[in-house]
């Protein structure tokens, strides 16, 4: 599965109460039921205005009928070539 990165424009989603995103979160499980295993969810950071998804999928298709089948628009859809993070610089720690 390839990964990818998901924009959702979601007007408040930043100011939305534990309920409404419980309510959210629920929304997407049943979504990702019916299309499971070719999607996975792995987590969210939520911003004012936005939120911003990493899915596993078989194919950009299945990130876009997760969205029809949701609700929540996939505003922009970015697969993800890479991943880097610290350890990616290896042992050495220059000042």
């Amino acid at each position: 599965m390839q990964r990818y990165l998901i924009e959702r424009d979601l007007p408040s989603i930043g100011i939305a109460s534990a309920e409404d995103l419980k309510a959210a979160a629920i929304r997407s499980n049943q979504a990702l039921a019916q299309l499971a295993p070719d999607i996975q969810w792995i987590e969210s950071y939520v911003t004012r205005d936005k939120t911003f998804c990493i899915y596993l999928a078989k194919d950009e298709a299945m990130v876009h009928k997760h969205a029809e089948l949701s609700g929540f628009p996939a505003t922009k859809i970015s697969e993800v070539s890479k991943v880097i993070d610290p350890t990616t610089a290896g042992c050495a720690v220059e000042p």
